[in-house]
């Protein structure tokens, strides 16, 4: 008997319980909110629909009633303000930190066992912040970072040669935006490299999209995209909830890998019912290497904000 919490009924948020329901991946979702009736709301509009497309899945609904997400197996952690057009992840920082870190002391009083999947942003900060107040273990806090980049990332592959997205295998290391590194050499398309497939130019273009593709979303709709992102963090559930071992780019604390110690940072991880149960290490070339230095020199720019 799987339960899976999302708090923040948001569009992220209720995208996330849409799909776990839709995909069945857990008996019971909670949607939570501070908004009255926003996550009662859309809980029942999404359990209405489950005669339709065919799921068993309960999704309920609370107003900031903790109590109610208790013993959840993974708390989904959607909440914060969403990005404007011309704000930076960091000028969120200042907000965001307070209201995760309120969030966090509620879920773990109430599911001391669960596993916090980080979904706010600044993503990589917020998820050191649910680090620092929830006190788990590392493999139980996990960043939503990656999952999504790469899907952006595989999305413009497929896009460019004309294959199905389903073929298309990517990794990427780094923090969520301007300083992600996305990896060419451990690209493929049916196995075959992607650097093969597509020139030198082509490549650079779409991992310079990729790197943009919150900013070009939110210059689009004035807000942060959720379809991706949503359906990227129920992946993450599914994996964790039924023991899958996927291997899938996620934040989490590294602790000498790489050469980095005590930061935030996205990496290819086994995710399975322990959480991130494993740091998968990459041989990394001279030039990547100093890529991922230099986001994670930017993390660490925006974790000190946080500790002032």
């Amino acid at each position: 008997m799987a339960k899976v919490t999302v708090v923040g009924a948001g569009n992220v948020g209720a995208t996330v319980a849409d799909v776990l329901a839709y995909r069945e991946v857990a008996n019971e979702v909670v949607l939570l909110d501070i908004k009255e009736g926003v996550a009662e709301g859309k809980a029942l509009d999404i359990f209405q629909k489950s005669p339709v497309t065919m799921y068993d899945t309960r999704t309920v609904g609370a107003t900031n009633d903790y109590s109610k997400t208790a013993n959840s197996d993974v708390v989904v952690i959607t909440s914060g303000l969403p990005r404007k057009p011309g704000m930076t992840r960091d000028d969120l920082i200042g907000v965001n930190s307070g209201i995760v870190k309120s969030v966090v002391e509620q879920v773990v009083k109430y599911s001391p066992k669960a596993i916090l999947i980080i979904v706010s942003n600044p993503l990589d900060v917020m998820t050191y912040q649910a680090h620092l107040t929830s006190k788990f273990p590392r493999n139980r806090v996990i960043g939503m970072a990656g999952v999504l980049d790469t899907a952006r990332y595989k999305a413009f592959i497929a896009e460019a040669l004309n294959v199905s997205v389903k073929d298309v295998q990517a990794q990427l290391l780094g923090g969520h935006g301007d300083t992600m590194v996305p990896l060419p050499r451990y690209t493929n398309v049916g196995g075959i490299p992607v650097t093969e497939l597509l020139p030198k130019k082509k490549l650079d273009a779409i991992v310079e999209r990729t790197k943009n593709g919150g900013g070009e979303l939110v210059k689009l709709m004035g807000t942060s995209a959720w379809y991706a992102p949503g359906a990227s963090a129920a992946a993450m559930v599914e994996a964790i909830i039924k023991d899958q071992k996927r291997v899938f780019p996620c934040c989490v604390k590294l602790e000498g890998e790489y050469g980095i110690d005590d930061c935030y940072l996205g990496v290819p991880v086994v995710l399975g019912k322990k959480g991130a149960e494993k740091v998968l290490k990459l041989k990394l070339t001279k030039e990547e290497n100093e890529l991922l230095q230099t986001s994670r020199k930017h993390v660490l720019e925006v974790m000190a904000v946080l500790q002032k």
